[in-house]
């Protein structure tokens, strides 16, 4: 039952917190491994995030420093992961597949996404500097962070910056329902995420249906995100379905790794339309209509 007064969790900490756990995963002497790039990349998608749920709270130069800061230090640090993922999604497949991978044993593409890597003796130059260029991003962010006002937030707007999120992520849902291009599927994904990151903070307002729709989006990103994670593969692959010299077997895989795609879909839709069903409202969707702090 929802009382009447009810305490958003505290935004302020928990972003501090999120830069704070991210830089203590970055050492410069060492390379961050796949677990640590993995999730210093989720804080970051959190921490941009939470800047478009502050932005009826912060001014537009404000919020678009810190979002073009966050969003930099993702990118950097996605550079590093796309091999391991393609490594670790085609030796899955090939479990299923053995006969396929053997008749394509010599492909050199293939067998270059297949094989392990080695992390060298020493940190290369450009990994350090990578390393201390995110450092120094975060570093920046976390001493401005100290001198924003957040002590004081209108749940209101951040309800109103909720409802734009849950809007946009809606609305991206719709596009690719009708028009379901790999980019737009990528978009749905992107925008499901923020919903469910900013999401968390109102959770004390209904705790139990607030909950299970957090569940509900975790595995609708999950299997958006394998599916993307498919899609990159292919581009990896370099395949391009006319290609006359492509063999069988590769027209083949590709086929596989389609029907996989087409899997991961069919997993989505169903929970996509319960939480984006045009027409839908948000508080409708949370079970609440009063909110006072």
């Amino acid at each position: 039952m929802v009382t009447d007064t009810i305490r958003l969790k505290d935004i302020k900490p928990v972003l501090s917190g999120y830069i704070t756990d991210s830089r203590a995963m970055l050492n410069p002497s060492s390379i961050p491994g796949d677990e640590e790039v993995h999730d210093i990349r989720v804080l970051m998608k959190r921490s941009r995030a939470v800047i478009r749920l502050l932005a009826g709270h912060l001014d537009e130069e404000s919020c678009q420093r810190e979002y073009i800061t966050y969003k930099e230090a993702g990118r950097i640090l996605g550079t590093w992961r796309d091999h391991s993922i393609h490594r670790k999604t085609l030796k899955t497949i090939r479990k299923e597949n053995k006969a396929i991978f053997s008749a394509l044993d010599s492909n050199v593409k293939i067998k270059e996404l297949l094989q392990k890597y080695d992390p060298p003796a020493e940190v290369p130059q450009e990994v350090k500097e990578d390393i201390e260029k995110i450092n120094d991003l975060l570093n920046k962010s976390a001493f401005r962070l100290r001198f924003y006002t957040l002590d004081k937030l209108d749940p209101h707007l951040l309800l109103k910056e909720l409802e734009k999120s849950y809007k946009i992520a809606a609305d991206s849902y719709l596009k690719c329902r009708n028009n379901s291009k790999p980019e737009l599927i990528h978009e749905l994904r992107k925008k499901s995420k923020d919903f469910l990151y900013q999401l968390w903070f109102f959770r004390p307002l209904n705790p139990g249906v607030v909950k299970s729709l957090e569940k509900r989006l975790e595995t609708l990103t999950l299997n958006l995100g394998r599916y993307n994670d498919l899609t990159h593969l292919l581009a990896a692959l370099e395949y391009k379905y006319d290609n006359p010299d492509n063999s069988p077997e590769l027209n083949e895989l590709a086929v596989i790794i389609r029907n996989i795609q087409d899997e991961y879909l069919e997993k989505v839709w169903p929970l996509a339309y319960k939480i984006f069903c045009p027409g839908q409202k948000l508080v409708t969707l949370l079970g609440f209509k009063l909110l006072v702090i």
